[in-house]
């Protein structure tokens, strides 16, 4: 399935989904060190953002998030990509100083679509994200 999204962040990449149906502050729920998500509270507990596309609906919180987005990439463990409803500052920061691509405003609710464990082909070129159902 192909969707159309907004390039913020450019690149061309593929990989696994990690989605998180909930909001993500980069301060507080993500360890910069080992990329895991480390809010109790959070669906995606103990997961790991590295080398995932992270799908989540938007981040929220403190400026200092930015911050946290490029550390997941000086210390190795970020995301390949980060797909969002509707990037806000502190994303759109943060993916630009890590230099990870980030998309938004899909043009399908690829949130009721989308899964952890499917794949995703992102190329901003092209203005399109791919979706290919894990097999269950």
């Amino acid at each position: 399935m192909e969707i159309g999204i907004r390039p913020i962040v450019e690149g061309k990449v593929t990989g696994s989904v990690l989605f998180s149906p909930d909001p993500i502050s980069f301060l507080g729920d993500v360890d910069s060190k080992t990329g895991k998500i480390i809010d109790s509270e959070s669906p995606i507990y103990g997961k790991s953002l590295k080398d995932t596309i992270f799908v989540f609906p938007r981040g929220r919180g403190s400026t200092v998030g930015s911050y946290i987005i490029y550390g997941l990439k000086v210390n190795n463990v970020s995301p390949l990509a980060l797909v969002t409803e509707e990037a806000e500052t502190i994303v759109i920061a943060g993916a630009i100083l890590a230099d990870i691509p980030l998309v938004d405003l899909p043009d399908k609710d690829l949130f009721s679509m989308v899964e952890t464990g499917d794949t995703i082909t992102i190329d901003t070129s092209e203005k399109t994200l791919k979706i290919q159902k894990r097999k269950k």
